[in-house]
């Protein structure tokens, strides 16, 4: 698995011209065909249809699902839209009340919440780390009181400070930059952080 941009005619140039490279040996990908469609939910629960990009490796010819960053993986709703509820629920709000926010059944929220609690030391940990390598005066998040909220905040703090040295990101939500350094594993069982760098799909 691999996170691109959003915006698949771009995708597709990369793939021809060799832009993208393989997660595992550093080779150049092509096109392989596509994943299966499924139905993801946006902003008001408005459903649209993805059918995510494959590629090859002409190197070592492992194959490799190209996910936007706007998705998670294994998530039927975009990563903004997950963000706003971890970060209502660290606010105090709780599944309930989250749901209700954004229009969610609570069960799915209350699944966000219970995945992402279980790993949030791991993501605090390494956005804050994020965090103070991109920022020439890093400030540490303040506590919020739970390990769920101290990893919201290590994460819109990486974010900033990424901001802070790619202007574009000003314009990006926490959540999809979050996306992006993780390949979409922010709720899987193992979180691949593989860092911010200027080439990522912003």
């Amino acid at each position: 698995m691999l996170t691109v941009g959003n915006d698949a005619a771009s995708v597709e140039r990369m793939l021809e011209t060799g832009g993208l490279a393989c997660p595992l040996c550093g080779g150049r990908l092509a096109g392989w065909g596509h994943a299966r469609r499924r139905t993801v939910f946006g902003p008001g629960r408005k459903p649209f249809l993805v059918r995510p990009r494959r590629s090859r490796c002409r190197s070592c010819r492992a194959t490799h699902v190209l996910l936007p960053a706007r998705l998670l993986l294994r998530r039927a709703d975009e990563a903004a839209v997950i963000g706003a509820g971890l970060a209502a629920a660290a606010l105090g709000r709780g599944h309930r009340r989250a749901a209700a926010l954004l229009g969610v059944p609570e069960g799915t929220v209350r699944g966000w919440l219970r995945r992402f609690a279980g790993r949030a030391e791991q993501v605090r940990e390494a956005f804050t780390r994020a965090a103070a390598g991109l920022s020439a005066d890093p400030v540490p998040p303040e506590p919020c009181g739970s390990p769920a909220g101290d990893a919201v905040a290590a994460v819109a703090a990486a974010a900033s400070a990424a901001a802070g040295r790619w202007p574009a990101l000003l314009a990006v939500s926490p959540w999809l930059v979050a996306s992006a350094v993780t390949d979409g594993s922010l709720l899987s069982p193992a979180v691949r952080f593989r860092g911010f760098h200027p080439s990522y799909p912003w």
